[in-house]
C-alpha cells in the first residue's frame, strides 16, 4: 500500500491501537475487542527496519474511574508491551498521564488531543475491524477518539443540532500528523465495540497512507456501503472526496472476495422500548428504549450491565411500569408509574419533566455502580448485588 514511503528519516513515531476497554478482573484481551499485539509487534519491527528508534505506543482506555493509573499499567504490561521495550526500545504510555492540547476542529468546536501525537512526525494507526452499535463502524478515524480526553470524548456525544456524534468523529482525524492506517481484522468484531460483541477469526489487514481510504474499504468488507456511515460521508465532504471507492485503487485481495457483513446494530422491539431478546423472553411492565447518539461511552456500559441486571430479575410476572431513560435528549412518557434517570445529562433534561410520577435519579458523571443498583431496587427490580458490586 506503500504506507510508508512519506515516513521522514529518522522519525519521531507514534503508535495509536485500540484498547478499547480492560479489566484486571478476567482474562482478557477478548479477540476483535484489542488490536492484536501480534500486528503491533510487526509494525514495530517494520519500523525499525526503516532505521526508526524514536517509537511510542500511546492510547487511552476507557475507564471508570478517570483517575484509574492501575488499570491502563495492567493492560500494557499483559499485551506484551514491556516486552516490546525490553526488546526494541519502545516507548509506552496512557494518555490520561500526559499533557493535552486544545485543538480547533472547525464550526467552533475544539476538542483536546494528546500532545505527543499532535508532536509526532508520523503516525501509525493500528484500529480493529469491527462495527459500532452507534458510529456504524469503528476503523482508523473512529480509533483516534482514544488521543483525546475525557471532557472532549463526552463532548462528541453533543446533542447540539448538526453537531451530533456523526459529525464529531469525523473530525478526529484532521489535527493528526501524516499518518498510516493499517486494520487489524485478524479479528474482526461484529457489534462492536466492546465485550459483548461477537468476534469473528477474518485473517485480514486493510492497509493505507489515507485514513479515509481505508475506512470506506474497511466498511465495505464489514457490509456497509460508505455511503451509509455519516461520518465517512461528513469527513468525505470535508475533504471534498467521493464517498465511494471511485478514487480508491486496492490491490491485493479482491473486496468481494472478502466481504463479510456484520450486523452494528443490537435488535429492539418494533416501537424501540426493549431489546429483542427481552421482547422474547415476554419481559413486561418495563420500557428500556433504544440509546441515541448522546450517550457516553461511560453510561453505555452501565447500560449493558442494567439489562442483564433486568433479565435476571424477571420472573414471570410484570414489573412495576418503569421507564428508564439515558443519554441528553430522551423524555418521560406520560403514565408511567416510575421513571429511572440514568446518569447527569439526562437528569437534568428531565428535572421538571409534568409527566413523571414518581423520579428516581441515579446522578453522576458516570453514576456509581452501587447508585445504580438502589435505583432498580427502588424500581421494584430486586437486581442482583453481586453484580454491581463485582462490575
Amino acid at each position: 500500500s506503500h504506507g510508508l514511503d512519506t515516513l521522514p528519516n529518522k522519525a519521531k513515531v507514534f503508535i495509536k491501537p485500540n484498547i478499547v476497554f480492560w479489566t484486571k478482573s478476567v482474562p482478557f484481551p477478548k479477540w476483535g475487542v484489542i488490536t492484536t499485539s501480534r500486528v503491533v509487534e510487526d509494525m514495530v519491527v517494520l519500523l525499525k527496519e526503516r532505521g526508526i528508534d524514536d517509537i511510542t505506543i500511546g492510547e487511552g482506555p476507557a475507564l471508570a474511574k478517570a483517575k484509574d493509573l492501575e488499570t491502563p499499567a495492567h493492560a500494557f504490561k499483559t499485551l506484551g508491551y514491556d516486552a516490546l521495550k525490553k526488546k526494541y526500545g519502545v516507548n509506552y504510555f496512557n494518555t490520561f498521564e500526559r499533557p493535552f492540547e486544545k485543538v480547533d476542529v472547525g464550526e467552533s468546536v475544539t476538542l483536546n488531543f494528546n500532545r505527543d501525537i499532535l508532536e509526532s512526525d508520523f503516525v501509525v494507526n493500528l484500529p480493529v475491524l469491527k462495527t459500532h452499535t452507534q458510529t456504524m463502524v469503528s476503523l482508523g478515524i473512529k480509533n483516534l477518539k482514544g488521543t483525546i480526553d475525557v471532557s472532549s470524548r463526552k463532548k462528541c456525544h453533543s446533542a447540539k443540532p448538526g453537531l451530533d456524534l456523526h459529525r464529531m468523529v469525523s473530525k478526529l482525524f484532521l489535527p493528526m500528523p501524516p499518518m498510516f492506517t493499517l486494520i487489524d481484522g485478524i479479528y474482526s468484531q461484529e457489534r462492536g465495540p466492546n465485550v459483548d460483541g461477537q468476534a469473528r477469526r477474518s485473517n485480514l489487514l486493510i492497509a493505507s497512507p489515507d485514513v479515509l481510504s481505508a475506512d470506506r474499504v474497511g466498511a465495505k468488507i464489514l457490509g456497509l456501503e460508505p455511503s451509509e456511515v455519516p461520518h465517512l460521508v461528513h469527513a468525505a465532504q470535508a475533504l471534498r472526496r467521493p464517498v465511494d471507492l471511485s478514487d480508491v485503487e486496492v490491490v491485493g485481495e479482491p473486496i468481494e472476495k472478502v466481504v463479510s457483513p456484520h450486523e452494528w446494530g443490537w435488535p429492539y422491539s418494533e416501537d424501540g422500548s426493549l431489546p429483542a431478546a427481552m421482547e422474547k423472553k415476554g419481559i413486561k411492565g418495563i420500557s428500556y428504549p433504544k440509546y441515541d447518539l448522546t450517550i457516553c461511552t461511560y453510561c453505555t456500559g452501565l447500560t449493558r450491565v442494567m439489562l442483564l441486571a433486568i433479565a435476571r430479575a424477571w420472573k414471570g410476572a410484570p414489573f412495576n411500569d418503569v421507564e428508564i431513560l439515558t443519554g441528553k435528549l430522551m423524555q418521560a412518557s406520560p403514565g408511567k408509574k416510575k421513571t429511572l434517570l440514568l446518569g447527569q445529562c439526562i437528569c437534568e433534561a428531565n428535572k421538571n419533566n409534568p409527566n413523571i410520577r414518581e423520579m428516581i435519579a441515579v446522578k453522576g458523571c458516570p453514576p456509581s455502580h452501587m447508585a445504580i443498583f438502589k435505583a432498580l431496587r427502588q424500581a421494584g427490580i430486586q437486581a442482583d448485588q453481586d453484580l454491581f458490586e463485582h462490575m
